[in-house]
Formats: C-alpha cells, sequence, structure tokens
C-alpha cells in the first residue's frame, strides 16, 4: 500500500490506520509488556507517519514505514529506560494485559502466551524484534527482512539464534 502526499491523503491514512492499527499495537505490545505504553506507542508511529505526509513526502511501502518507524521508536525507548520491569504473564492479566486485538484475534491460540511472555523479556534485540514479527505478528522472513531494511538470510539467522535461546530459556523454567 502506498500512501502519496495530496490533499486527500487523509482518506488514504485512515485505511492504512484501520489496516494495521492492530498488527502495530500488538507488536508494541509484546515489546514492551505495558498495554497503554504500547498504545501511545502505537499512536507515535503514526503521528509520525502523519508528520511525514504532511511534510510532502510520500510512503511507498506504508507497512515497511510503520514497522520501521514503530522499530525506532521502540529502540528510543529502551534506550532511556533506565530498568526494565519485568513482570509475570499473571500480573500482566491482572493489570488488564489482553492479547486480543481490536480484531478479535487471540493471539494466546497461536502459541503458549504464558511461556513465551515469560521469557520473552530475556531475549536480546535484535532476536526478540525478529521472533516478534514472525511468530506474533505472523511476517514472513522476506516481509521482516524488507521491513527492517535487512537481508533475508540476516533475518533468517536472527529468528534461528532467537529461537535456540527461547529453547534454552524456557528449559530453565521447566
Amino acid at each position: 500500500m502506498t500512501i502519496k502526499s495530496h490533499p486527500g491523503a487523509d482518506a488514504d491514512f485512515a485505511i492504512a490506520y484501520d489496516e494495521f492499527a492492530d498488527a502495530i499495537f500488538r507488536h508494541c505490545c509484546y515489546r514492551c509488556f505495558d498495554r497503554e505504553r504500547a498504545k501511545e506507542l502505537m499512536q507515535e508511529v503514526f503521528m509520525k507517519a502523519w508528520d511525514y505526509l504532511v511534510a510532502g513526502k510520500d510512503i511507498d511501502n506504508v507497512q515497511a514505514f510503520l514497522y520501521r518507524a514503530a522499530n525506532n521508536i521502540l529502540v528510543d525507548e529502551a534506550r532511556r529506560a533506565k530498568k526494565r520491569k519485568i513482570v509475570s504473564f499473571e500480573d500482566m492479566v491482572e493489570d488488564g494485559f489482553d492479547i486480543k486485538g481490536e480484531d478479535g484475534r487471540d493471539q494466546g491460540q497461536v502459541f503458549d502466551a504464558k511461556a513465551i511472555a515469560k521469557v520473552l523479556h530475556e531475549l536480546e534485540e535484535p532476536y526478540r524484534a525478529a521472533i516478534i514479527m514472525r511468530y506474533i505478528d505472523e511476517l514472513s522472513p522476506k516481509e521482516i527482512a524488507e521491513l527492517l531494511n535487512e537481508t533475508a538470510n540476516v533475518v533468517s539467522v536472527r529468528l534461528n539464534r532467537g529461537m535456540k535461546m527461547l529453547r534454552t530459556i524456557l528449559a530453565s523454567y521447566g
């Protein structure tokens, strides 16, 4: 999907929001483990896209632009955080964390959310981002490579190494 900077761009932007907001929200949620903060970050991503359009620039690949903006914001967020709060999945549920997006997709049925949520925070970047994009956002390695401006080979290596790390971490819990 492409959005050209023109007087009717707001309609195209609204369509892009409807199409990608849930996915960007889930991506942020699994990267920061805070539902309210994830909502704010998702809004920040779309504000960056809007500002980009208002500046007279076109967005050739909206999905790639949004994920790249989300990753940049999340990396900045992690750099600013002095301490990372580690929370269990049970605590997250008690605080109202819901892994269903507005589209009703229950990610808990796709994988064992309890086990993964407990250990995802232990996984290093960029492996965490690759795992989230592949198995939570359900993007192909080729799509991830395009979104991160990397080669598909680099993404495949990150996925492979990330899965090995996850298995090791999960084994220590078992």
